[in-house]
């Protein structure tokens, strides 16, 4: 069993330039706001009382690059094991950070989550998702905030 899970508070990055450049439209001052969240992804297999937890993450360089070269979307950031069914998971177990990974071994891991479906696709599919989610959000709480500052 598979499960992905994702937080949307925190997930646009901010934006570079916070000043037009002189040679915008008017139209084309605002970017396209893009929910990019760290995500995690939870294997758990039956006869285990292990689960497989990989906390994956999209570099902000690599959002957006359409039409070039394949290549991954998002990275795979830590990996550890954690007791199954534990709604906590335990700090004090052994978390690995993927920056001092072997490649070929990085390599399999992101076989390993393609083959369950977790690839570029699905990372646009949980971009897409996200964006929407983050977007309803911000409207809802506008709303809220405006009756909240109206309340006397």
């Amino acid at each position: 069993r598979v499960t992905v899970t994702f937080n949307i508070n925190n997930s646009i990055p901010p934006s570079v330039d916070d000043e037009p450049q002189e040679e915008q439209k008017p139209d084309e001052q605002e970017p396209d706001l893009t929910s990019t969240p760290n995500f995690v992804v939870e294997v758990i297999k039956d006869d285990t009382k292990q689960t497989l937890v990989l906390d994956c993450h999209f570099p902000e360089d690599e959002v957006g690059h359409e039409g070039e070269e394949e290549s991954d979307i998002f990275t795979i950031r830590e990996v550890s094991f954690q007791p199954t069914g534990e709604s906590d998971w335990k700090d004090t177990n052994y978390t690995l950070n993927t920056d001092s990974l072997d490649w070929a071994l990085y390599d399999h891991l992101m076989d390993f989550l393609a083959d369950r479906g977790v690839d570029n696709t699905f990372a646009d599919e949980l971009i897409e998702l996200s964006t929407a989610l983050e977007h309803q959000e911000y409207i809802k709480f506008l709303e809220d905030l405006k009756s909240f500052v109206k309340c006397q």
